[in-house]
């Protein structure tokens, strides 16, 4: 079951320019960053309250956060939800019919496993699934 929403993930071109950005808008510094090598990207995170914001850099030209910023600048990458059980998620999402873009979890930032349905199953928008690495 979807629990909430985890994070939101940002692509931005610049991570520099975007953390000025984000640290004046949210009137707070982010609380980690992590280069996730898997997916050749550089992750910064804030925290507001509750919600989690990810940006995204991608740390060379064949990442698909460089893909993403290519084709549709950047913006909104993907929505993320928490799960308690990933593969009972995958399961019960694929009998529903929905596309992953990996049915396998892999690691991915913040201490998380993850895995993606494909946005052509969700109306456009890229989701994430994550499950807390314990």
């Amino acid at each position: 079951m979807l629990e909430n929403i985890e994070h939101i993930g940002i692509a931005v071109k610049n991570a520099e320019e975007s953390m000025k950005l984000f640290n004046a808008l949210l009137n707070t510094k982010p609380y980690k960053e992590e280069a996730v090598i898997s997916e050749n990207v550089r992750t910064i995170f804030y925290k507001t309250g509750e919600t989690k914001i990810e940006l995204l850099e991608s740390s060379n030209n064949d990442s698909a956060i460089a893909k993403f910023i290519e084709k549709k600048g950047e913006g909104i990458h993907h929505i993320a939800f928490a799960v308690k059980d990933i593969y009972a998620e995958i399961e019960r999402l694929k009998a529903e019919g929905f596309v992953f873009v990996n049915e396998t979890p892999k690691k991915g930032a913040d201490n998380k496993l993850i895995v993606f349905l494909h946005p052509k199953s969700s109306n456009g928008v890229l989701i994430e699934l994550c499950q807390e690495i314990i």
